[in-house]
């Protein structure tokens, strides 16, 4: 609250309180890790007076609350007794908006001004403070801010803004008494209204709202632009909504809520008079619709016109017969991870009447199976044998996006050898130019420029002189990777001429070309799935983080969904920079984004765009029940999103961004200890065989259940499984060993750090040796002193086993934050 920005508003805040009452959530951390952190969340309560109570089971309350609607109230905490005489607090009955809003006038206006200012009154209705960002910094305006029943009706400005703010918009009579005189005596002052000022616009137009019985919650509303049906993903947070069937003449629908049809915004047909039910200034939320300001803008400076667009009209087109290409052989880190989304793209293709034709030379797959593809050939995956099928099949369209990396590098040589061109065969979805701006290094270089963003410094080679020349110019250490290459197969770190020797001579073997990039190990790795159809329409569906930091390539990472160590801007960068990218490729269908970010500075750089489905996306489809795969051979034909039903409520739209209230952990299996000759560490080449999936309420749950399923000898995060695999390398466990399998990781390296704890290392021993973030090891670390608690409780051998094996069920112990 202390450090203000350059308009003299708190920097991280959106007011200058808590307005909350209280704050109840399941899991609370203890440890804060983010580098901005300046003290914990218990502490920020605690000096502003607002309790707080964790370990509740909040999906249970919502369930309740879905079933029965919005609700009074307590918060009681467990052993006191709740005082009958004690009422309850009925924020329906309070003018919550007088409550909130400033009392004094206030002025704000750009550090740089040049000529004539324009002048905008802001009611403040319970105003955020990016709002006032958004007018003088974005647009430049001077901006006077005046409390919610200011008379503002004999005041000088050239445009009024409605803010947002809580409750009943019915008790603001006052500010829709004022707005109405406006409307009437000053019929070209332009007007804008955010949430509540939306109600506020509609109540003086003469429509009517009414009190829904959930309301809109959340940052991931998708709403629908009636002007161009183009969807957007909002920040909301309302309990009323206009009623548009009350709208009078000249006053029509601006926005509708894709999923339940209710009102999102009015204008007028001819006057500069417009408001929207959500959060365009976003903070915290996404920033999809902040051109809103700009309208507002623009209607001030040519009040008599209007926001006019029109939509592009195509005629739909008919595809007869699709070839879908699939993964090839059976080989590590490719193949068999894709057979779920090869298998739903067929279920679409089947859905929607069209042949599907298959070529995949795996049997024992799902998507071979009797049934699911009209034709199948088990034919490896190459252009020879692939032109003998289309010759033979006469297809008219192609996925190419459904059977990983070998499926795009057998579309990208068809494309280039002109028999897709010569047999008319349409690649569908994502097109061959946009794949192959992704492919090659040198133009995804261009594109993510052109886009404002960066990537690590790197450069393409064809030769050991062009990499050795490339690497000492880039400055050691760098990651050397083979272009086009299966799970970075031939990839690694070098650390100087030598160690790039011996990987360029491997990856110039598997590949035309090597790519020398820039080191960021130690950097967190994120990566986002996203979805975009050919209308623009385009969503994250889900973002993930891997454990370990960059320098471990994703497939041998245990990747937590949703990312926990990232704060609100973090997150929300990395969303919109992934949307400008995926926008400007021309993406159609499904995609991933991956990044790199500094974890002291909030500085990040793109690692790579996959124009397909991957391993990770399987992952994120199990973890938020989207399906999308699916989804993407539903857009490739043609569909768009929000057309598209959700398959698993059938009554919302597939326009949506999932939000999660459960963690979902993913740790890769290996099965290195059957082939001696292997090198154990792992790294940037993948070498696991399978991973396992496990969904908890908390990380520390999630995380016991995955260790269970991964190794069958495992008991979770426990030491003695580190040192069951020391006896079986025929090592002897010493200090000097374990700060070695710290360092450099292997697949006990989980295990490894368990033994870490229990020899007395603290939390920030480890960290320096892995550069896993503090968040997830003082969550291990907390699991650890509860085993060490329980074992002190436990009396005798029975004692002390049950313990051990009692540890790994406990659930999360409820505590409070006190007032």
């Amino acid at each position: 609250m202390e450090q203000k920005d350059e308009l003299g508003l708190p920097r991280w805040f959106e007011s200058h309180k808590i307005h909350l009452k209280g704050v109840v959530i399941l899991d609370y951390s203890h440890e804060p890790s983010h580098y901005s952190c300046v003290r914990s969340l218990g502490d920020w309560l605690s000096s502003q007076g607002i309790p707080g109570i964790y370990g509740v089971d909040t999906r249970a309350i919502t369930k309740v609350i879905r079933q029965h609607g919005s609700m009074l109230g307590k918060l009681v905490v467990e052993g006191s007794t709740p005082s009958a005489a004690l009422a309850m607090d009925d924020p329906n009955q309070r003018n919550l908006v007088a409550e909130v809003s400033r009392k004094e006038t206030e002025v704000f206006a750009p550090a740089q001004r040049h000529g004539r200012q324009v002048h905008v009154l802001a009611v403040d209705c319970g105003m955020k403070n990016n709002i006032i960002r958004y007018l003088v910094n974005r647009l430049g305006l001077r901006v006077t801010v005046v409390p919610w029943d200011y008379d503002f009706t004999q005041e000088n400005f050239d445009g009024l803004f409605l803010s947002n703010g809580p409750g009943d918009p019915t008790m603001c009579e006052k500010t829709v008494e004022h707005v109405r005189y406006v409307m009437k005596h000053r019929p070209s002052t332009p007007i804008f209204g955010i949430c509540l000022g939306n109600q506020i616009l509609a109540l003086a137009a003469g429509a009517s709202t009414y009190k829904m019985r959930f309301g809109n919650r959340g940052m991931n509303q998708p709403v629908v632009d009636l002007r161009t049906q183009r969807c957007y993903i909002t920040a909301q947070n309302h309990g009323f909504a206009v009623d548009q069937t009350t709208l009078p003449k000249n006053w029509v629908p601006l926005m509708v809520n894709a999923n339940d049809g209710t009102n999102e915004g009015i204008i007028h047909s001819s006057r500069p008079w417009f408001s929207v039910q959500f959060h365009p200034e976003a903070c915290g939320g996404p920033t999809d619709t902040d051109f809103l300001f700009d309208h507002f803008l623009q209607f001030i400076a040519e009040p008599s016109t209007s926001v006019v667009t029109t939509m592009p009209y195509s005629l739909p087109t008919i595809h007869r017969k699709v070839l879908v290409l699939g993964s090839g052989g059976l080989t590590i880190g490719q193949a068999g991870e894709f057979d779920y989304s090869g298998s739903q793209a067929i279920k679409a293709l089947k859905e929607a009447g069209v042949m599907s034709i298959l070529i995949n030379p795996n049997i024992a797959t799902v998507q071979t199976s009797a049934g699911m593809a009209d034709r199948v050939y088990f034919l490896p995956v190459t252009p020879e044998f692939v032109v003998k099928v289309i010759e033979r099949e006469r297809p008219d369209g192609l996925f190419a996006a459904f059977g990983g990396q070998t499926a795009l590098n057998c579309a990208v040589k068809l494309h280039q050898s002109g028999a897709l061109e010569k047999y008319n065969v349409q690649v569908l979805g994502t097109q061959i130019d946009a794949i192959m701006k992704t492919e090659d290094r040198d133009l995804f270089s261009k594109v993510v420029e052109a886009c404002g963003e960066k990537i690590a410094e790197s450069s393409c080679c064809g030769s050991m002189a062009e990499a050795i020349k490339a690497a000492q110019e880039i400055g050691y250490p760098v990651l050397v990777r083979a272009a086009y290459a299966l799970g970075g197969l031939g990839s690694g770190f070098a650390y100087n001429d030598e160690d790039l020797r011996q990987l360029v001579s491997i990856a110039l073997v598997n590949s035309p070309q090597v790519i020398i990039d820039k080191s960021l190990k130690g950097w967190k790795e994120l990566e986002y799935e996203v979805v975009r159809d050919k209308n623009d329409n385009c969503i994250t569906v889900c973002n993930m983080e891997n454990f370990d930091p960059v320098g471990v390539h994703t497939g041998e990472s245990i990747v937590i969904a949703p990312s926990q160590t990232l704060n609100n801007e973090e997150y929300y960068k990395l969303r919109e920079c992934a949307l400008k990218i995926i926008r400007h490729l021309g993406i159609v269908g499904e995609c991933n984004i991956q990044y790199a970010m500094d974890p002291h500075s909030s500085e990040f750089r793109i690692i790579e765009v996959n124009a397909r489905l991957s391993r990770s996306s399987a992952l994120a489809s199990k973890a938020t029940g989207y399906p999308l795969a699916y989804v993407a051979a539903k857009l490739a034909l043609g569909h768009d999103l929000v057309q598209l039903r959700n398959s698993v409520t059938r009554c919302t739209t597939a326009c949506f961004e999932p939000s999660l209230d459960y963690v979902v952990a993913k740790v890769p299996r290996w099965d290195l200890q059957k082939f001696s000759t292997v090198d154990a560490r792992i790294g940037s080449a993948m070498q696991s065989v399978g991973e396992v999936m496990a969904i908890g309420k908390t990380f520390e749950e999630t995380i016991q259940k995955a260790l269970r399923m991964v190794d069958e000898s495992s008991l979770g995060f426990d030491h003695s499984r580190f040192d069951m695999e020391l006896n079986r390398r025929g090592v002897k466990m010493s200090e000097h060993e374990l700060k070695k399998e710290l360092s450099n990781p292997t697949p006990a390296r989980m295990w490894a750090i368990a033994k870490a704890f229990e020899d007395g290392m603290g939390v920030e021993d480890v960290h320096e040796l892995t550069r896993i973030d503090r968040w997830y090891l003082w969550k291990l670390h907390g699991l650890h002193r509860i085993k060490s608690t329980l074992r002190q409780r436990a009396g005798g051998p029975v004692g002390q086993a049950l313990a051990e094996r009692c540890f790994f069920f406990v659930k999360p112990q409820r505590g409070a934050v006190k007032q």
